[in-house]
Parts: C-alpha cells; structure tokens; sequence
C-alpha cells in the first residue's frame, strides 16, 4: 500500500503547527487591554485638583474649622482668664494654622508661675491649654513681701504672704566668707537640695531653713525643735536617720544628723 504523498504530508504538518499555536490575546482567548485614553487621564487630574482645592478651602478658607473657643486647665494659683490673656489665641483664625509652639513659649514668658504648657488643637473649634504651675519649695524675704523658689531653685513669684506649709530661707550674711566663695545661687540650690530630701513626716514641719556656709545648714520645726542637717550631701542617709532619732526620741528638741552614721539627739 502507497504512504501518503508529499503533499498531504505538508498539509498535515500546517495543520498541526496551527494547532500547537496558541490563540491571539492568551489562553483565555480575551483581548489585549486597552490603556485608559488621554480623556480619562485629564478627568482624574482635574478631580485631584479639586479634592486638593476643596481641602484647602475646608482647612483655610471656610467657617466650619475656625477658633471660636480657648480652654484652659490645670491652674490653681492663676486664674483661668490670666491664662488666656497670655496666650492670645487668634479667635476667629483657621484652627489648623494655629501656631501651638508660639502660643506655649507666649505663656512660659508671661507667667513665670507656670512650669509646664501644653496647646492642644480639639477639632473643630477648640484650642485647649493645659497648664502646671510650679509649687514653692522655699521662700525668700523680700521686704515685706516673700520670693517662691520651686525644686529647680527657680524663683518665680513675688507674694504678699506667706503659702501655709512653705518654709523660709534664712540665707548667711553678705559678709560671710561662704557666702563670698559659694555665691547666693549656689547656696540657694543646696537649701533646695536639702527640702528635696527630707521625710515626709517632717518637711511639713520645718519653718526655717537656715543656711550658715555650704555644710551648715540647720532646720528650725515648730515648737522651737532644731535639726542640724550639715551639708546637702547623703540627704537621703540623713533623712532616714532622722525619722529613726523622732520616733525613738519624740520629746527631744534637738537633733543632729550632720554625720548620718552616728546622728545625736539633745534636750527635752
């Protein structure tokens, strides 16, 4: 029997080669995806734009997000109307061009009461201020009037009269060698140092903080009771010994925890 002739050989191969190739546009047979035309290009930039626009107008040009009410918190000393004064919040300005830096480092200046500021935007109409005034340690006599020194040995208000619980520095005399070598700052800071490390059960009792020289610092409490503190150095050992020396010697007039290891204790 004859094979298959020349021809019907190559018509086999073309038919099996158009077989074997795969159809236009994948094997899903779709068609290739077309890239958005530039009509659609322009019509998402020109949206960008006015989202952007719109933004702007919101935040900046509109009535919906101005500053139409300032807060402030945390004041005891000051009044709440001294805090706003200081800070001078532009009511009526877009909220988000508020300038809350400016508006803390205003306050800190104007009232040197206040130790810490912080200004908060509170959607959508609120600039909120809330503040921590500094508390005195220690006062000084200034004429008739009394200087507060807060546990920075920053001296922030001058006051009439005396806050209730607040002992009084008695500094050494302008001609004391200590003063001369040491300066009234850095005897100032060791008083405040000394305050720092007192127990509780006595720093509401002490009156006085009488500062002689740099290692002469003694304690006046109520009922005419001295403590002889030395210097600022082992605060917290002197402390401890402290409390020890009342609790055995409640009756006792005078302590003395200059040296913290062997601390004494005199009179009735």
């Amino acid at each position: 029997m004859a094979g298959p002739t020349t021809a019907q050989r190559g018509e086999r191969q073309a038919r099996g080669s158009s077989a074997a190739r795969p159809p236009l546009g994948g094997p899903s047979g779709g068609r290739r995806p077309r890239l958005p035309g530039r009509g659609v290009l322009v019509l998402a930039l020109v949206l960008a734009v006015l989202l952007t626009a719109g933004g702007s107008w919101t935040l900046y040009g509109s009535s919906w997000l101005r500053v139409e009410r300032v807060e402030a918190s945390g004041p005891r000393v000051l009044t709440s109307d001294e805090v706003l004064e200081a800070a001078a919040v532009p009511v009526g300005s877009p909220l988000v061009s508020v300038d809350t830096d400016e508006i803390e480092e205003r306050v800190r200046r104007k009232l040197p009461r206040v130790d810490t500021v912080e200004a908060v935007r509170s959607w959508p109409h609120t600039i909120a201020l809330e503040v921590t005034e500094r508390k005195p340690v220690l006062l000084i006599r200034k004429g008739a009037d009394f200087v507060e020194v807060d546990d920075e040995s920053v001296r922030f208000a001058t006051v009439p009269s005396a806050p209730a619980g607040v002992p009084l520095l008695e500094l050494a005399s302008g001609d004391s060698p200590s003063l001369r070598r040491f300066g009234a700052d850095r005897l100032l800071r060791e008083a405040v140092r000394v305050t720092g490390d007192l127990p509780r059960s006595v720093a509401g009792d002490v009156r006085t903080v009488q500062v002689g020289s740099y290692d002469s610092i003694t304690l006046g409490l109520h009922g005419d009771r001295t403590v002889v503190w030395g210097s600022a150095e082992q605060g917290r050992a002197k402390a401890r010994a402290l409390e020890a020396l009342m609790k055995a010697a409640p009756e006792a007039g005078h302590f003395n925890v200059s040296a913290p290891t062997a601390p004494a204790v005199s009179g009735s």
